[in-house]
């Protein structure tokens, strides 16, 4: 398995935040510098746009292109059309970088719903879709990988996430079971997964042939049982360090890899870290994570 991390790990994050995060040309030449040998796009204008100009500054650093996280509100019937175009965008863009098979990294529009994202890690049954709801987020979920690919050849992974609809373990289950296995895999989160309330090894017993890209992610248990018991929202809890360097927290990796290993995962582990400007050094915390990943990840 290679190892890979996403530019969220620098502060570069699809929300309106406080603070200023480095530039791609950081990221980039920070990443190379640790030893990781793959990154996935970031925000749209992070990295260059230009086909061209991408692949120079990749290869330059011999990284490999792996994805792009696009969100889209897919309880919205109206949000769709914009959904797939953009998604579509981001598609065309990895296309012509080329890379190691990128996949376009659905997910819903995380951190716009009061509810969801004052309950982030508390999600109730009051908290969850509608029946209607659902039918409207799985036809778009199904609609824009069915897009993607007949436009661009790429496939679709959806990233559950906390602050959005699909964030516990049955609302995964539940996006599972109702979307197309042809055509959507699952991004696997393993902090996002935790903080939802699940415990990540046991995405193995029912979706282990959806799982077509990891994301490894630690989560805090002594600041996530604060955030449950203080009502922390979202942000409060990701500024407060829910999400910790690998091996800090309650995941346990070693035994997730071996699983990943048993069912002969062929690809990339992605760290993801959400270091927010003013947090810490983003450097040091993903040198320390490609450090511990390098103790548990046969080469």
């Amino acid at each position: 398995m290679k190892i890979a991390n996403a530019p969220c790990s620098w502060g570069v994050l699809e929300f309106d935040l406080q603070g200023k995060s480095p530039d791609y040309t950081q990221v980039l030449d920070e990443m190379h510098a640790i030893g990781y040998s793959g990154t996935e796009l970031g925000d749209w204008g992070f990295m260059p746009i230009d086909p061209a100009k991408l692949r120079d500054e990749l290869a330059a650093r011999e990284l490999t292109m792996l994805g792009a996280f696009v969100p889209v509100a897919l309880a919205d019937a109206e949000s769709h059309a914009a959904g797939e175009k953009s998604a579509l965008q981001h598609a065309r863009l990895l296309a012509d970088v080329g890379g190691d098979t990128p996949f376009i990294v659905l997910a819903d529009d995380n951190g716009t719903i009061p509810q969801r994202t004052y309950n982030a890690g508390r999600i109730r049954p009051e908290h969850a879709l509608t029946q209607e709801q659902w039918d409207t987020f799985v036809d778009g979920v199904d609609h824009i990988a069915q897009s993607v690919r007949d436009n661009t050849g790429l496939r679709t992974v959806f990233h559950h996430h906390c602050a959005g609809y699909i964030e516990t373990p049955l609302e995964v289950d539940t996006l599972m079971q109702r979307t197309n296995p042809n055509l959507v895999g699952l991004c696997f989160d393993t902090g996002h997964y935790r903080f939802g309330g699940g415990e990540p090894l046991d995405i193995f017993e029912q979706h282990t042939d959806r799982i077509w890209h990891v994301h490894f992610k630690d989560c805090h248990p002594e600041i996530a049982a604060c955030s449950r018991k203080d009502r922390w929202d979202y942000f409060q809890s990701v500024g407060k360090g829910v999400f910790c360097e690998l091996g800090q927290g309650d995941v346990n990796f070693p035994a997730f890899v071996a699983e990943l290993e048993n069912m002969e995962y062929d690809g990339w582990i992605v760290v993801e870290q959400d270091v927010l400007p003013g947090m810490g050094s983003p450097y040091e915390s993903a040198e320390r994570n490609f450090q511990y990943l390098n103790t548990i990840v046969a080469k």
